[in-house]
């Protein structure tokens, strides 16, 4: 079985839960971390899928790391290797298939609750819910490239979520877990009100967002 590849582009922003998922779920992943010194593969036929972590950075910043994930990404998307994008790695993904990214209408730090609209491949990634509490911390946000199905809102950032196919951008940390919300927090206390019960809700709908993901993932 191929591995999954994860990009991560700083060392306090690993993958967290998704790690965990991937190992409960018997799936083999190679990280390539850029902050300590890793250069990402070449190309994407030794995986099965691409999950792009988030970062302090923003998208459009001159990091050559950036494009090449950009590059990964439209190789993934163009040999229908499943893609999936955790905030900075949603906006990426924006960008590498030609969508802008910019500032936000107001940045979200915390816990805020999003939408999930109405459209066809809604209830295939989030199921029948119309609302969910998921875990934010961006300043920039992504537009929807072309053929992009919008699948989530909020008040302060309408575009929270897009699917193309096999593939999801996120704009939002479902990759969180309590060691990793616990370093976060360590400049915002007031984060970690009411974070059990908040990770575990999170924590089920990454169970349900990773698992779909995976369905397409071959090799």
């Amino acid at each position: 079985m191929k591995p999954v590849l994860i990009l991560q582009h700083l060392n306090g922003d690993g993958p967290a839960y998704l790690r965990t998922w991937l190992e409960r779920e018997g799936r083999p992943f190679s990280i390539f971390n850029t902050e300590a010194g890793q250069a990402f593969p070449q190309r994407m036929a030794d995986y099965s899928a691409l999950a792009v972590l988030g970062g302090e950075m923003s998208a459009n910043d001159p990091l050559p790391a950036l494009r090449e994930a950009e590059r990964l990404i439209r190789d993934a998307v163009a040999t229908n290797v499943p893609v999936l994008g955790h905030c900075l790695g949603g906006q990426l993904m924006a960008r590498a298939l030609g969508a802008r990214v910019a500032e936000s209408p107001r940045p979200e730090i915390g816990w805020h609750r999003i939408r999930i609209r109405k459209v066809t491949d809604s209830s295939v990634w989030f199921g029948e819910a119309a609302e969910q509490l998921v875990f934010q911390w961006h300043y920039d946000a992504f537009e929807l490239p072309r053929g992009a199905q919008w699948l989530a809102e909020s008040a302060a950032c309408p575009h929270q979520a897009f699917a193309l196919g096999p593939h999801l951008a996120m704009q939002f940390h479902v990759e969180l877990d309590e060691p990793k919300l616990h370093a976060w927090a360590s400049s915002q206390p007031a984060l970690l009100e009411q974070a059990a019960p908040r990770l575990k809700d999170q924590q089920a709908l990454a169970d349900k967002l990773y698992a779909r993901w995976l369905i397409a993932a071959t090799g």
